[in-house]
């Protein structure tokens, strides 16, 4: 028999889970300035810059020592440049976190809660949406965790901003830091600098929209010679003999090489805007 005396009459309704940090794991401060690659991705990116370049100095040179050793160089270029990207993406992740973040808070704001309680009920919006080990609920856990041991809030958010060091969360640790029991317009700070990193990623998908076709075309522009050197090279019938055999072929191929590599350069800087 099922014990139907402690069930709640059907019209009940259950009430919401109050916030609790996390108390099993232990929550470890996030470093931005660190790559989040473990050695799997070191390596797989090792071998990605190291078949690329042995095969661009294979194709310019035809020397299979020369090729293998600089496909060395080029994999461990590859493994920082990419490190550096992946920081970036976690950055930028981040600031897109943080917009989610303040468009929760200022919801709750709204209804009347103080920041603590709206950072609370925020960090319950967010689970549903993000991992519960993804930065910005890290970042809540921190923030909170240290507001109960009595340590200001703008000095919890201003240590964040230092650490990922973007702008828009500076700036809003910084106004905070100023109005901090001074002033009842907090919900109204979370608003402006809500709206404030939304315009500026408006603007930054126009302009990634804009580009996106540039980019398309600059890729095929830039390994096209590539494609019309390996071509020539296998099926030309010797045609491409001289460059490869002799002294002043080997000039050639070097400066092939170096305007193809500060192309290279030149498009992935030009391509970066930053706002």
């Amino acid at each position: 028999m099922i014990d139907m005396g402690n069930k709640p009459n059907g019209g009940d309704i259950a009430a919401p889970r109050a916030w609790k940090p996390a108390k099993t794991r232990k929550i470890v401060v996030p470093d931005y300035t660190q790559s989040p690659f473990g050695a799997a991705d070191y390596f797989l990116k090792f071998l990605i810059g190291f078949l690329a370049g042995a095969a661009v100095l294979f194709i310019f040179y035809k020397v299979i020592p020369l090729a293998l050793t600089g496909g060395v160089v080029f994999g461990v270029v590859y493994i920082f440049t990419s490190a550096r990207e992946a920081v970036k993406k976690r950055t930028t992740r981040l600031r897109v976190q943080f917009f989610d973040l303040l468009e929760a808070v200022s919801v709750s704001m709204r209804a009347g809660n103080p920041l603590v309680k709206a950072l609370q009920s925020a960090r319950e919006d967010l689970i549903l949406v993000y991992p519960e080990d993804c930065d910005i609920i890290v970042e809540l856990d921190i923030i909170v965790g240290r507001f109960n041991n009595a340590v200001p809030m703008s000095e919890a958010f201003s240590d964040m901003a230092e650490r990922s060091g973007l702008d828009d969360i500076a700036s809003f640790a910084s106004i905070y830091a100023t109005i901090e029991g001074k002033s009842g317009r907090e919900d109204e700070i979370v608003r402006e600098t809500q709206q404030i990193i939304a315009d500026k990623m408006e603007i930054e998908m126009e302009i990634d929209t804009l580009l996106t076709a540039a980019k398309a075309e600059l890729n095929i522009m830039l390994f096209m010679p590539l494609v019309i050197l390996g071509v020539i090279g296998y099926a030309g019938a010797g045609f491409m003999d001289a460059i490869y055999t002799t002294g002043a072929g080997r000039v050639v191929s070097t400066g092939g090489l170096v305007v193809f590599l500060l192309s290279y350069v030149m498009a992935k800087k030009f391509s970066n805007v930053k706002l």
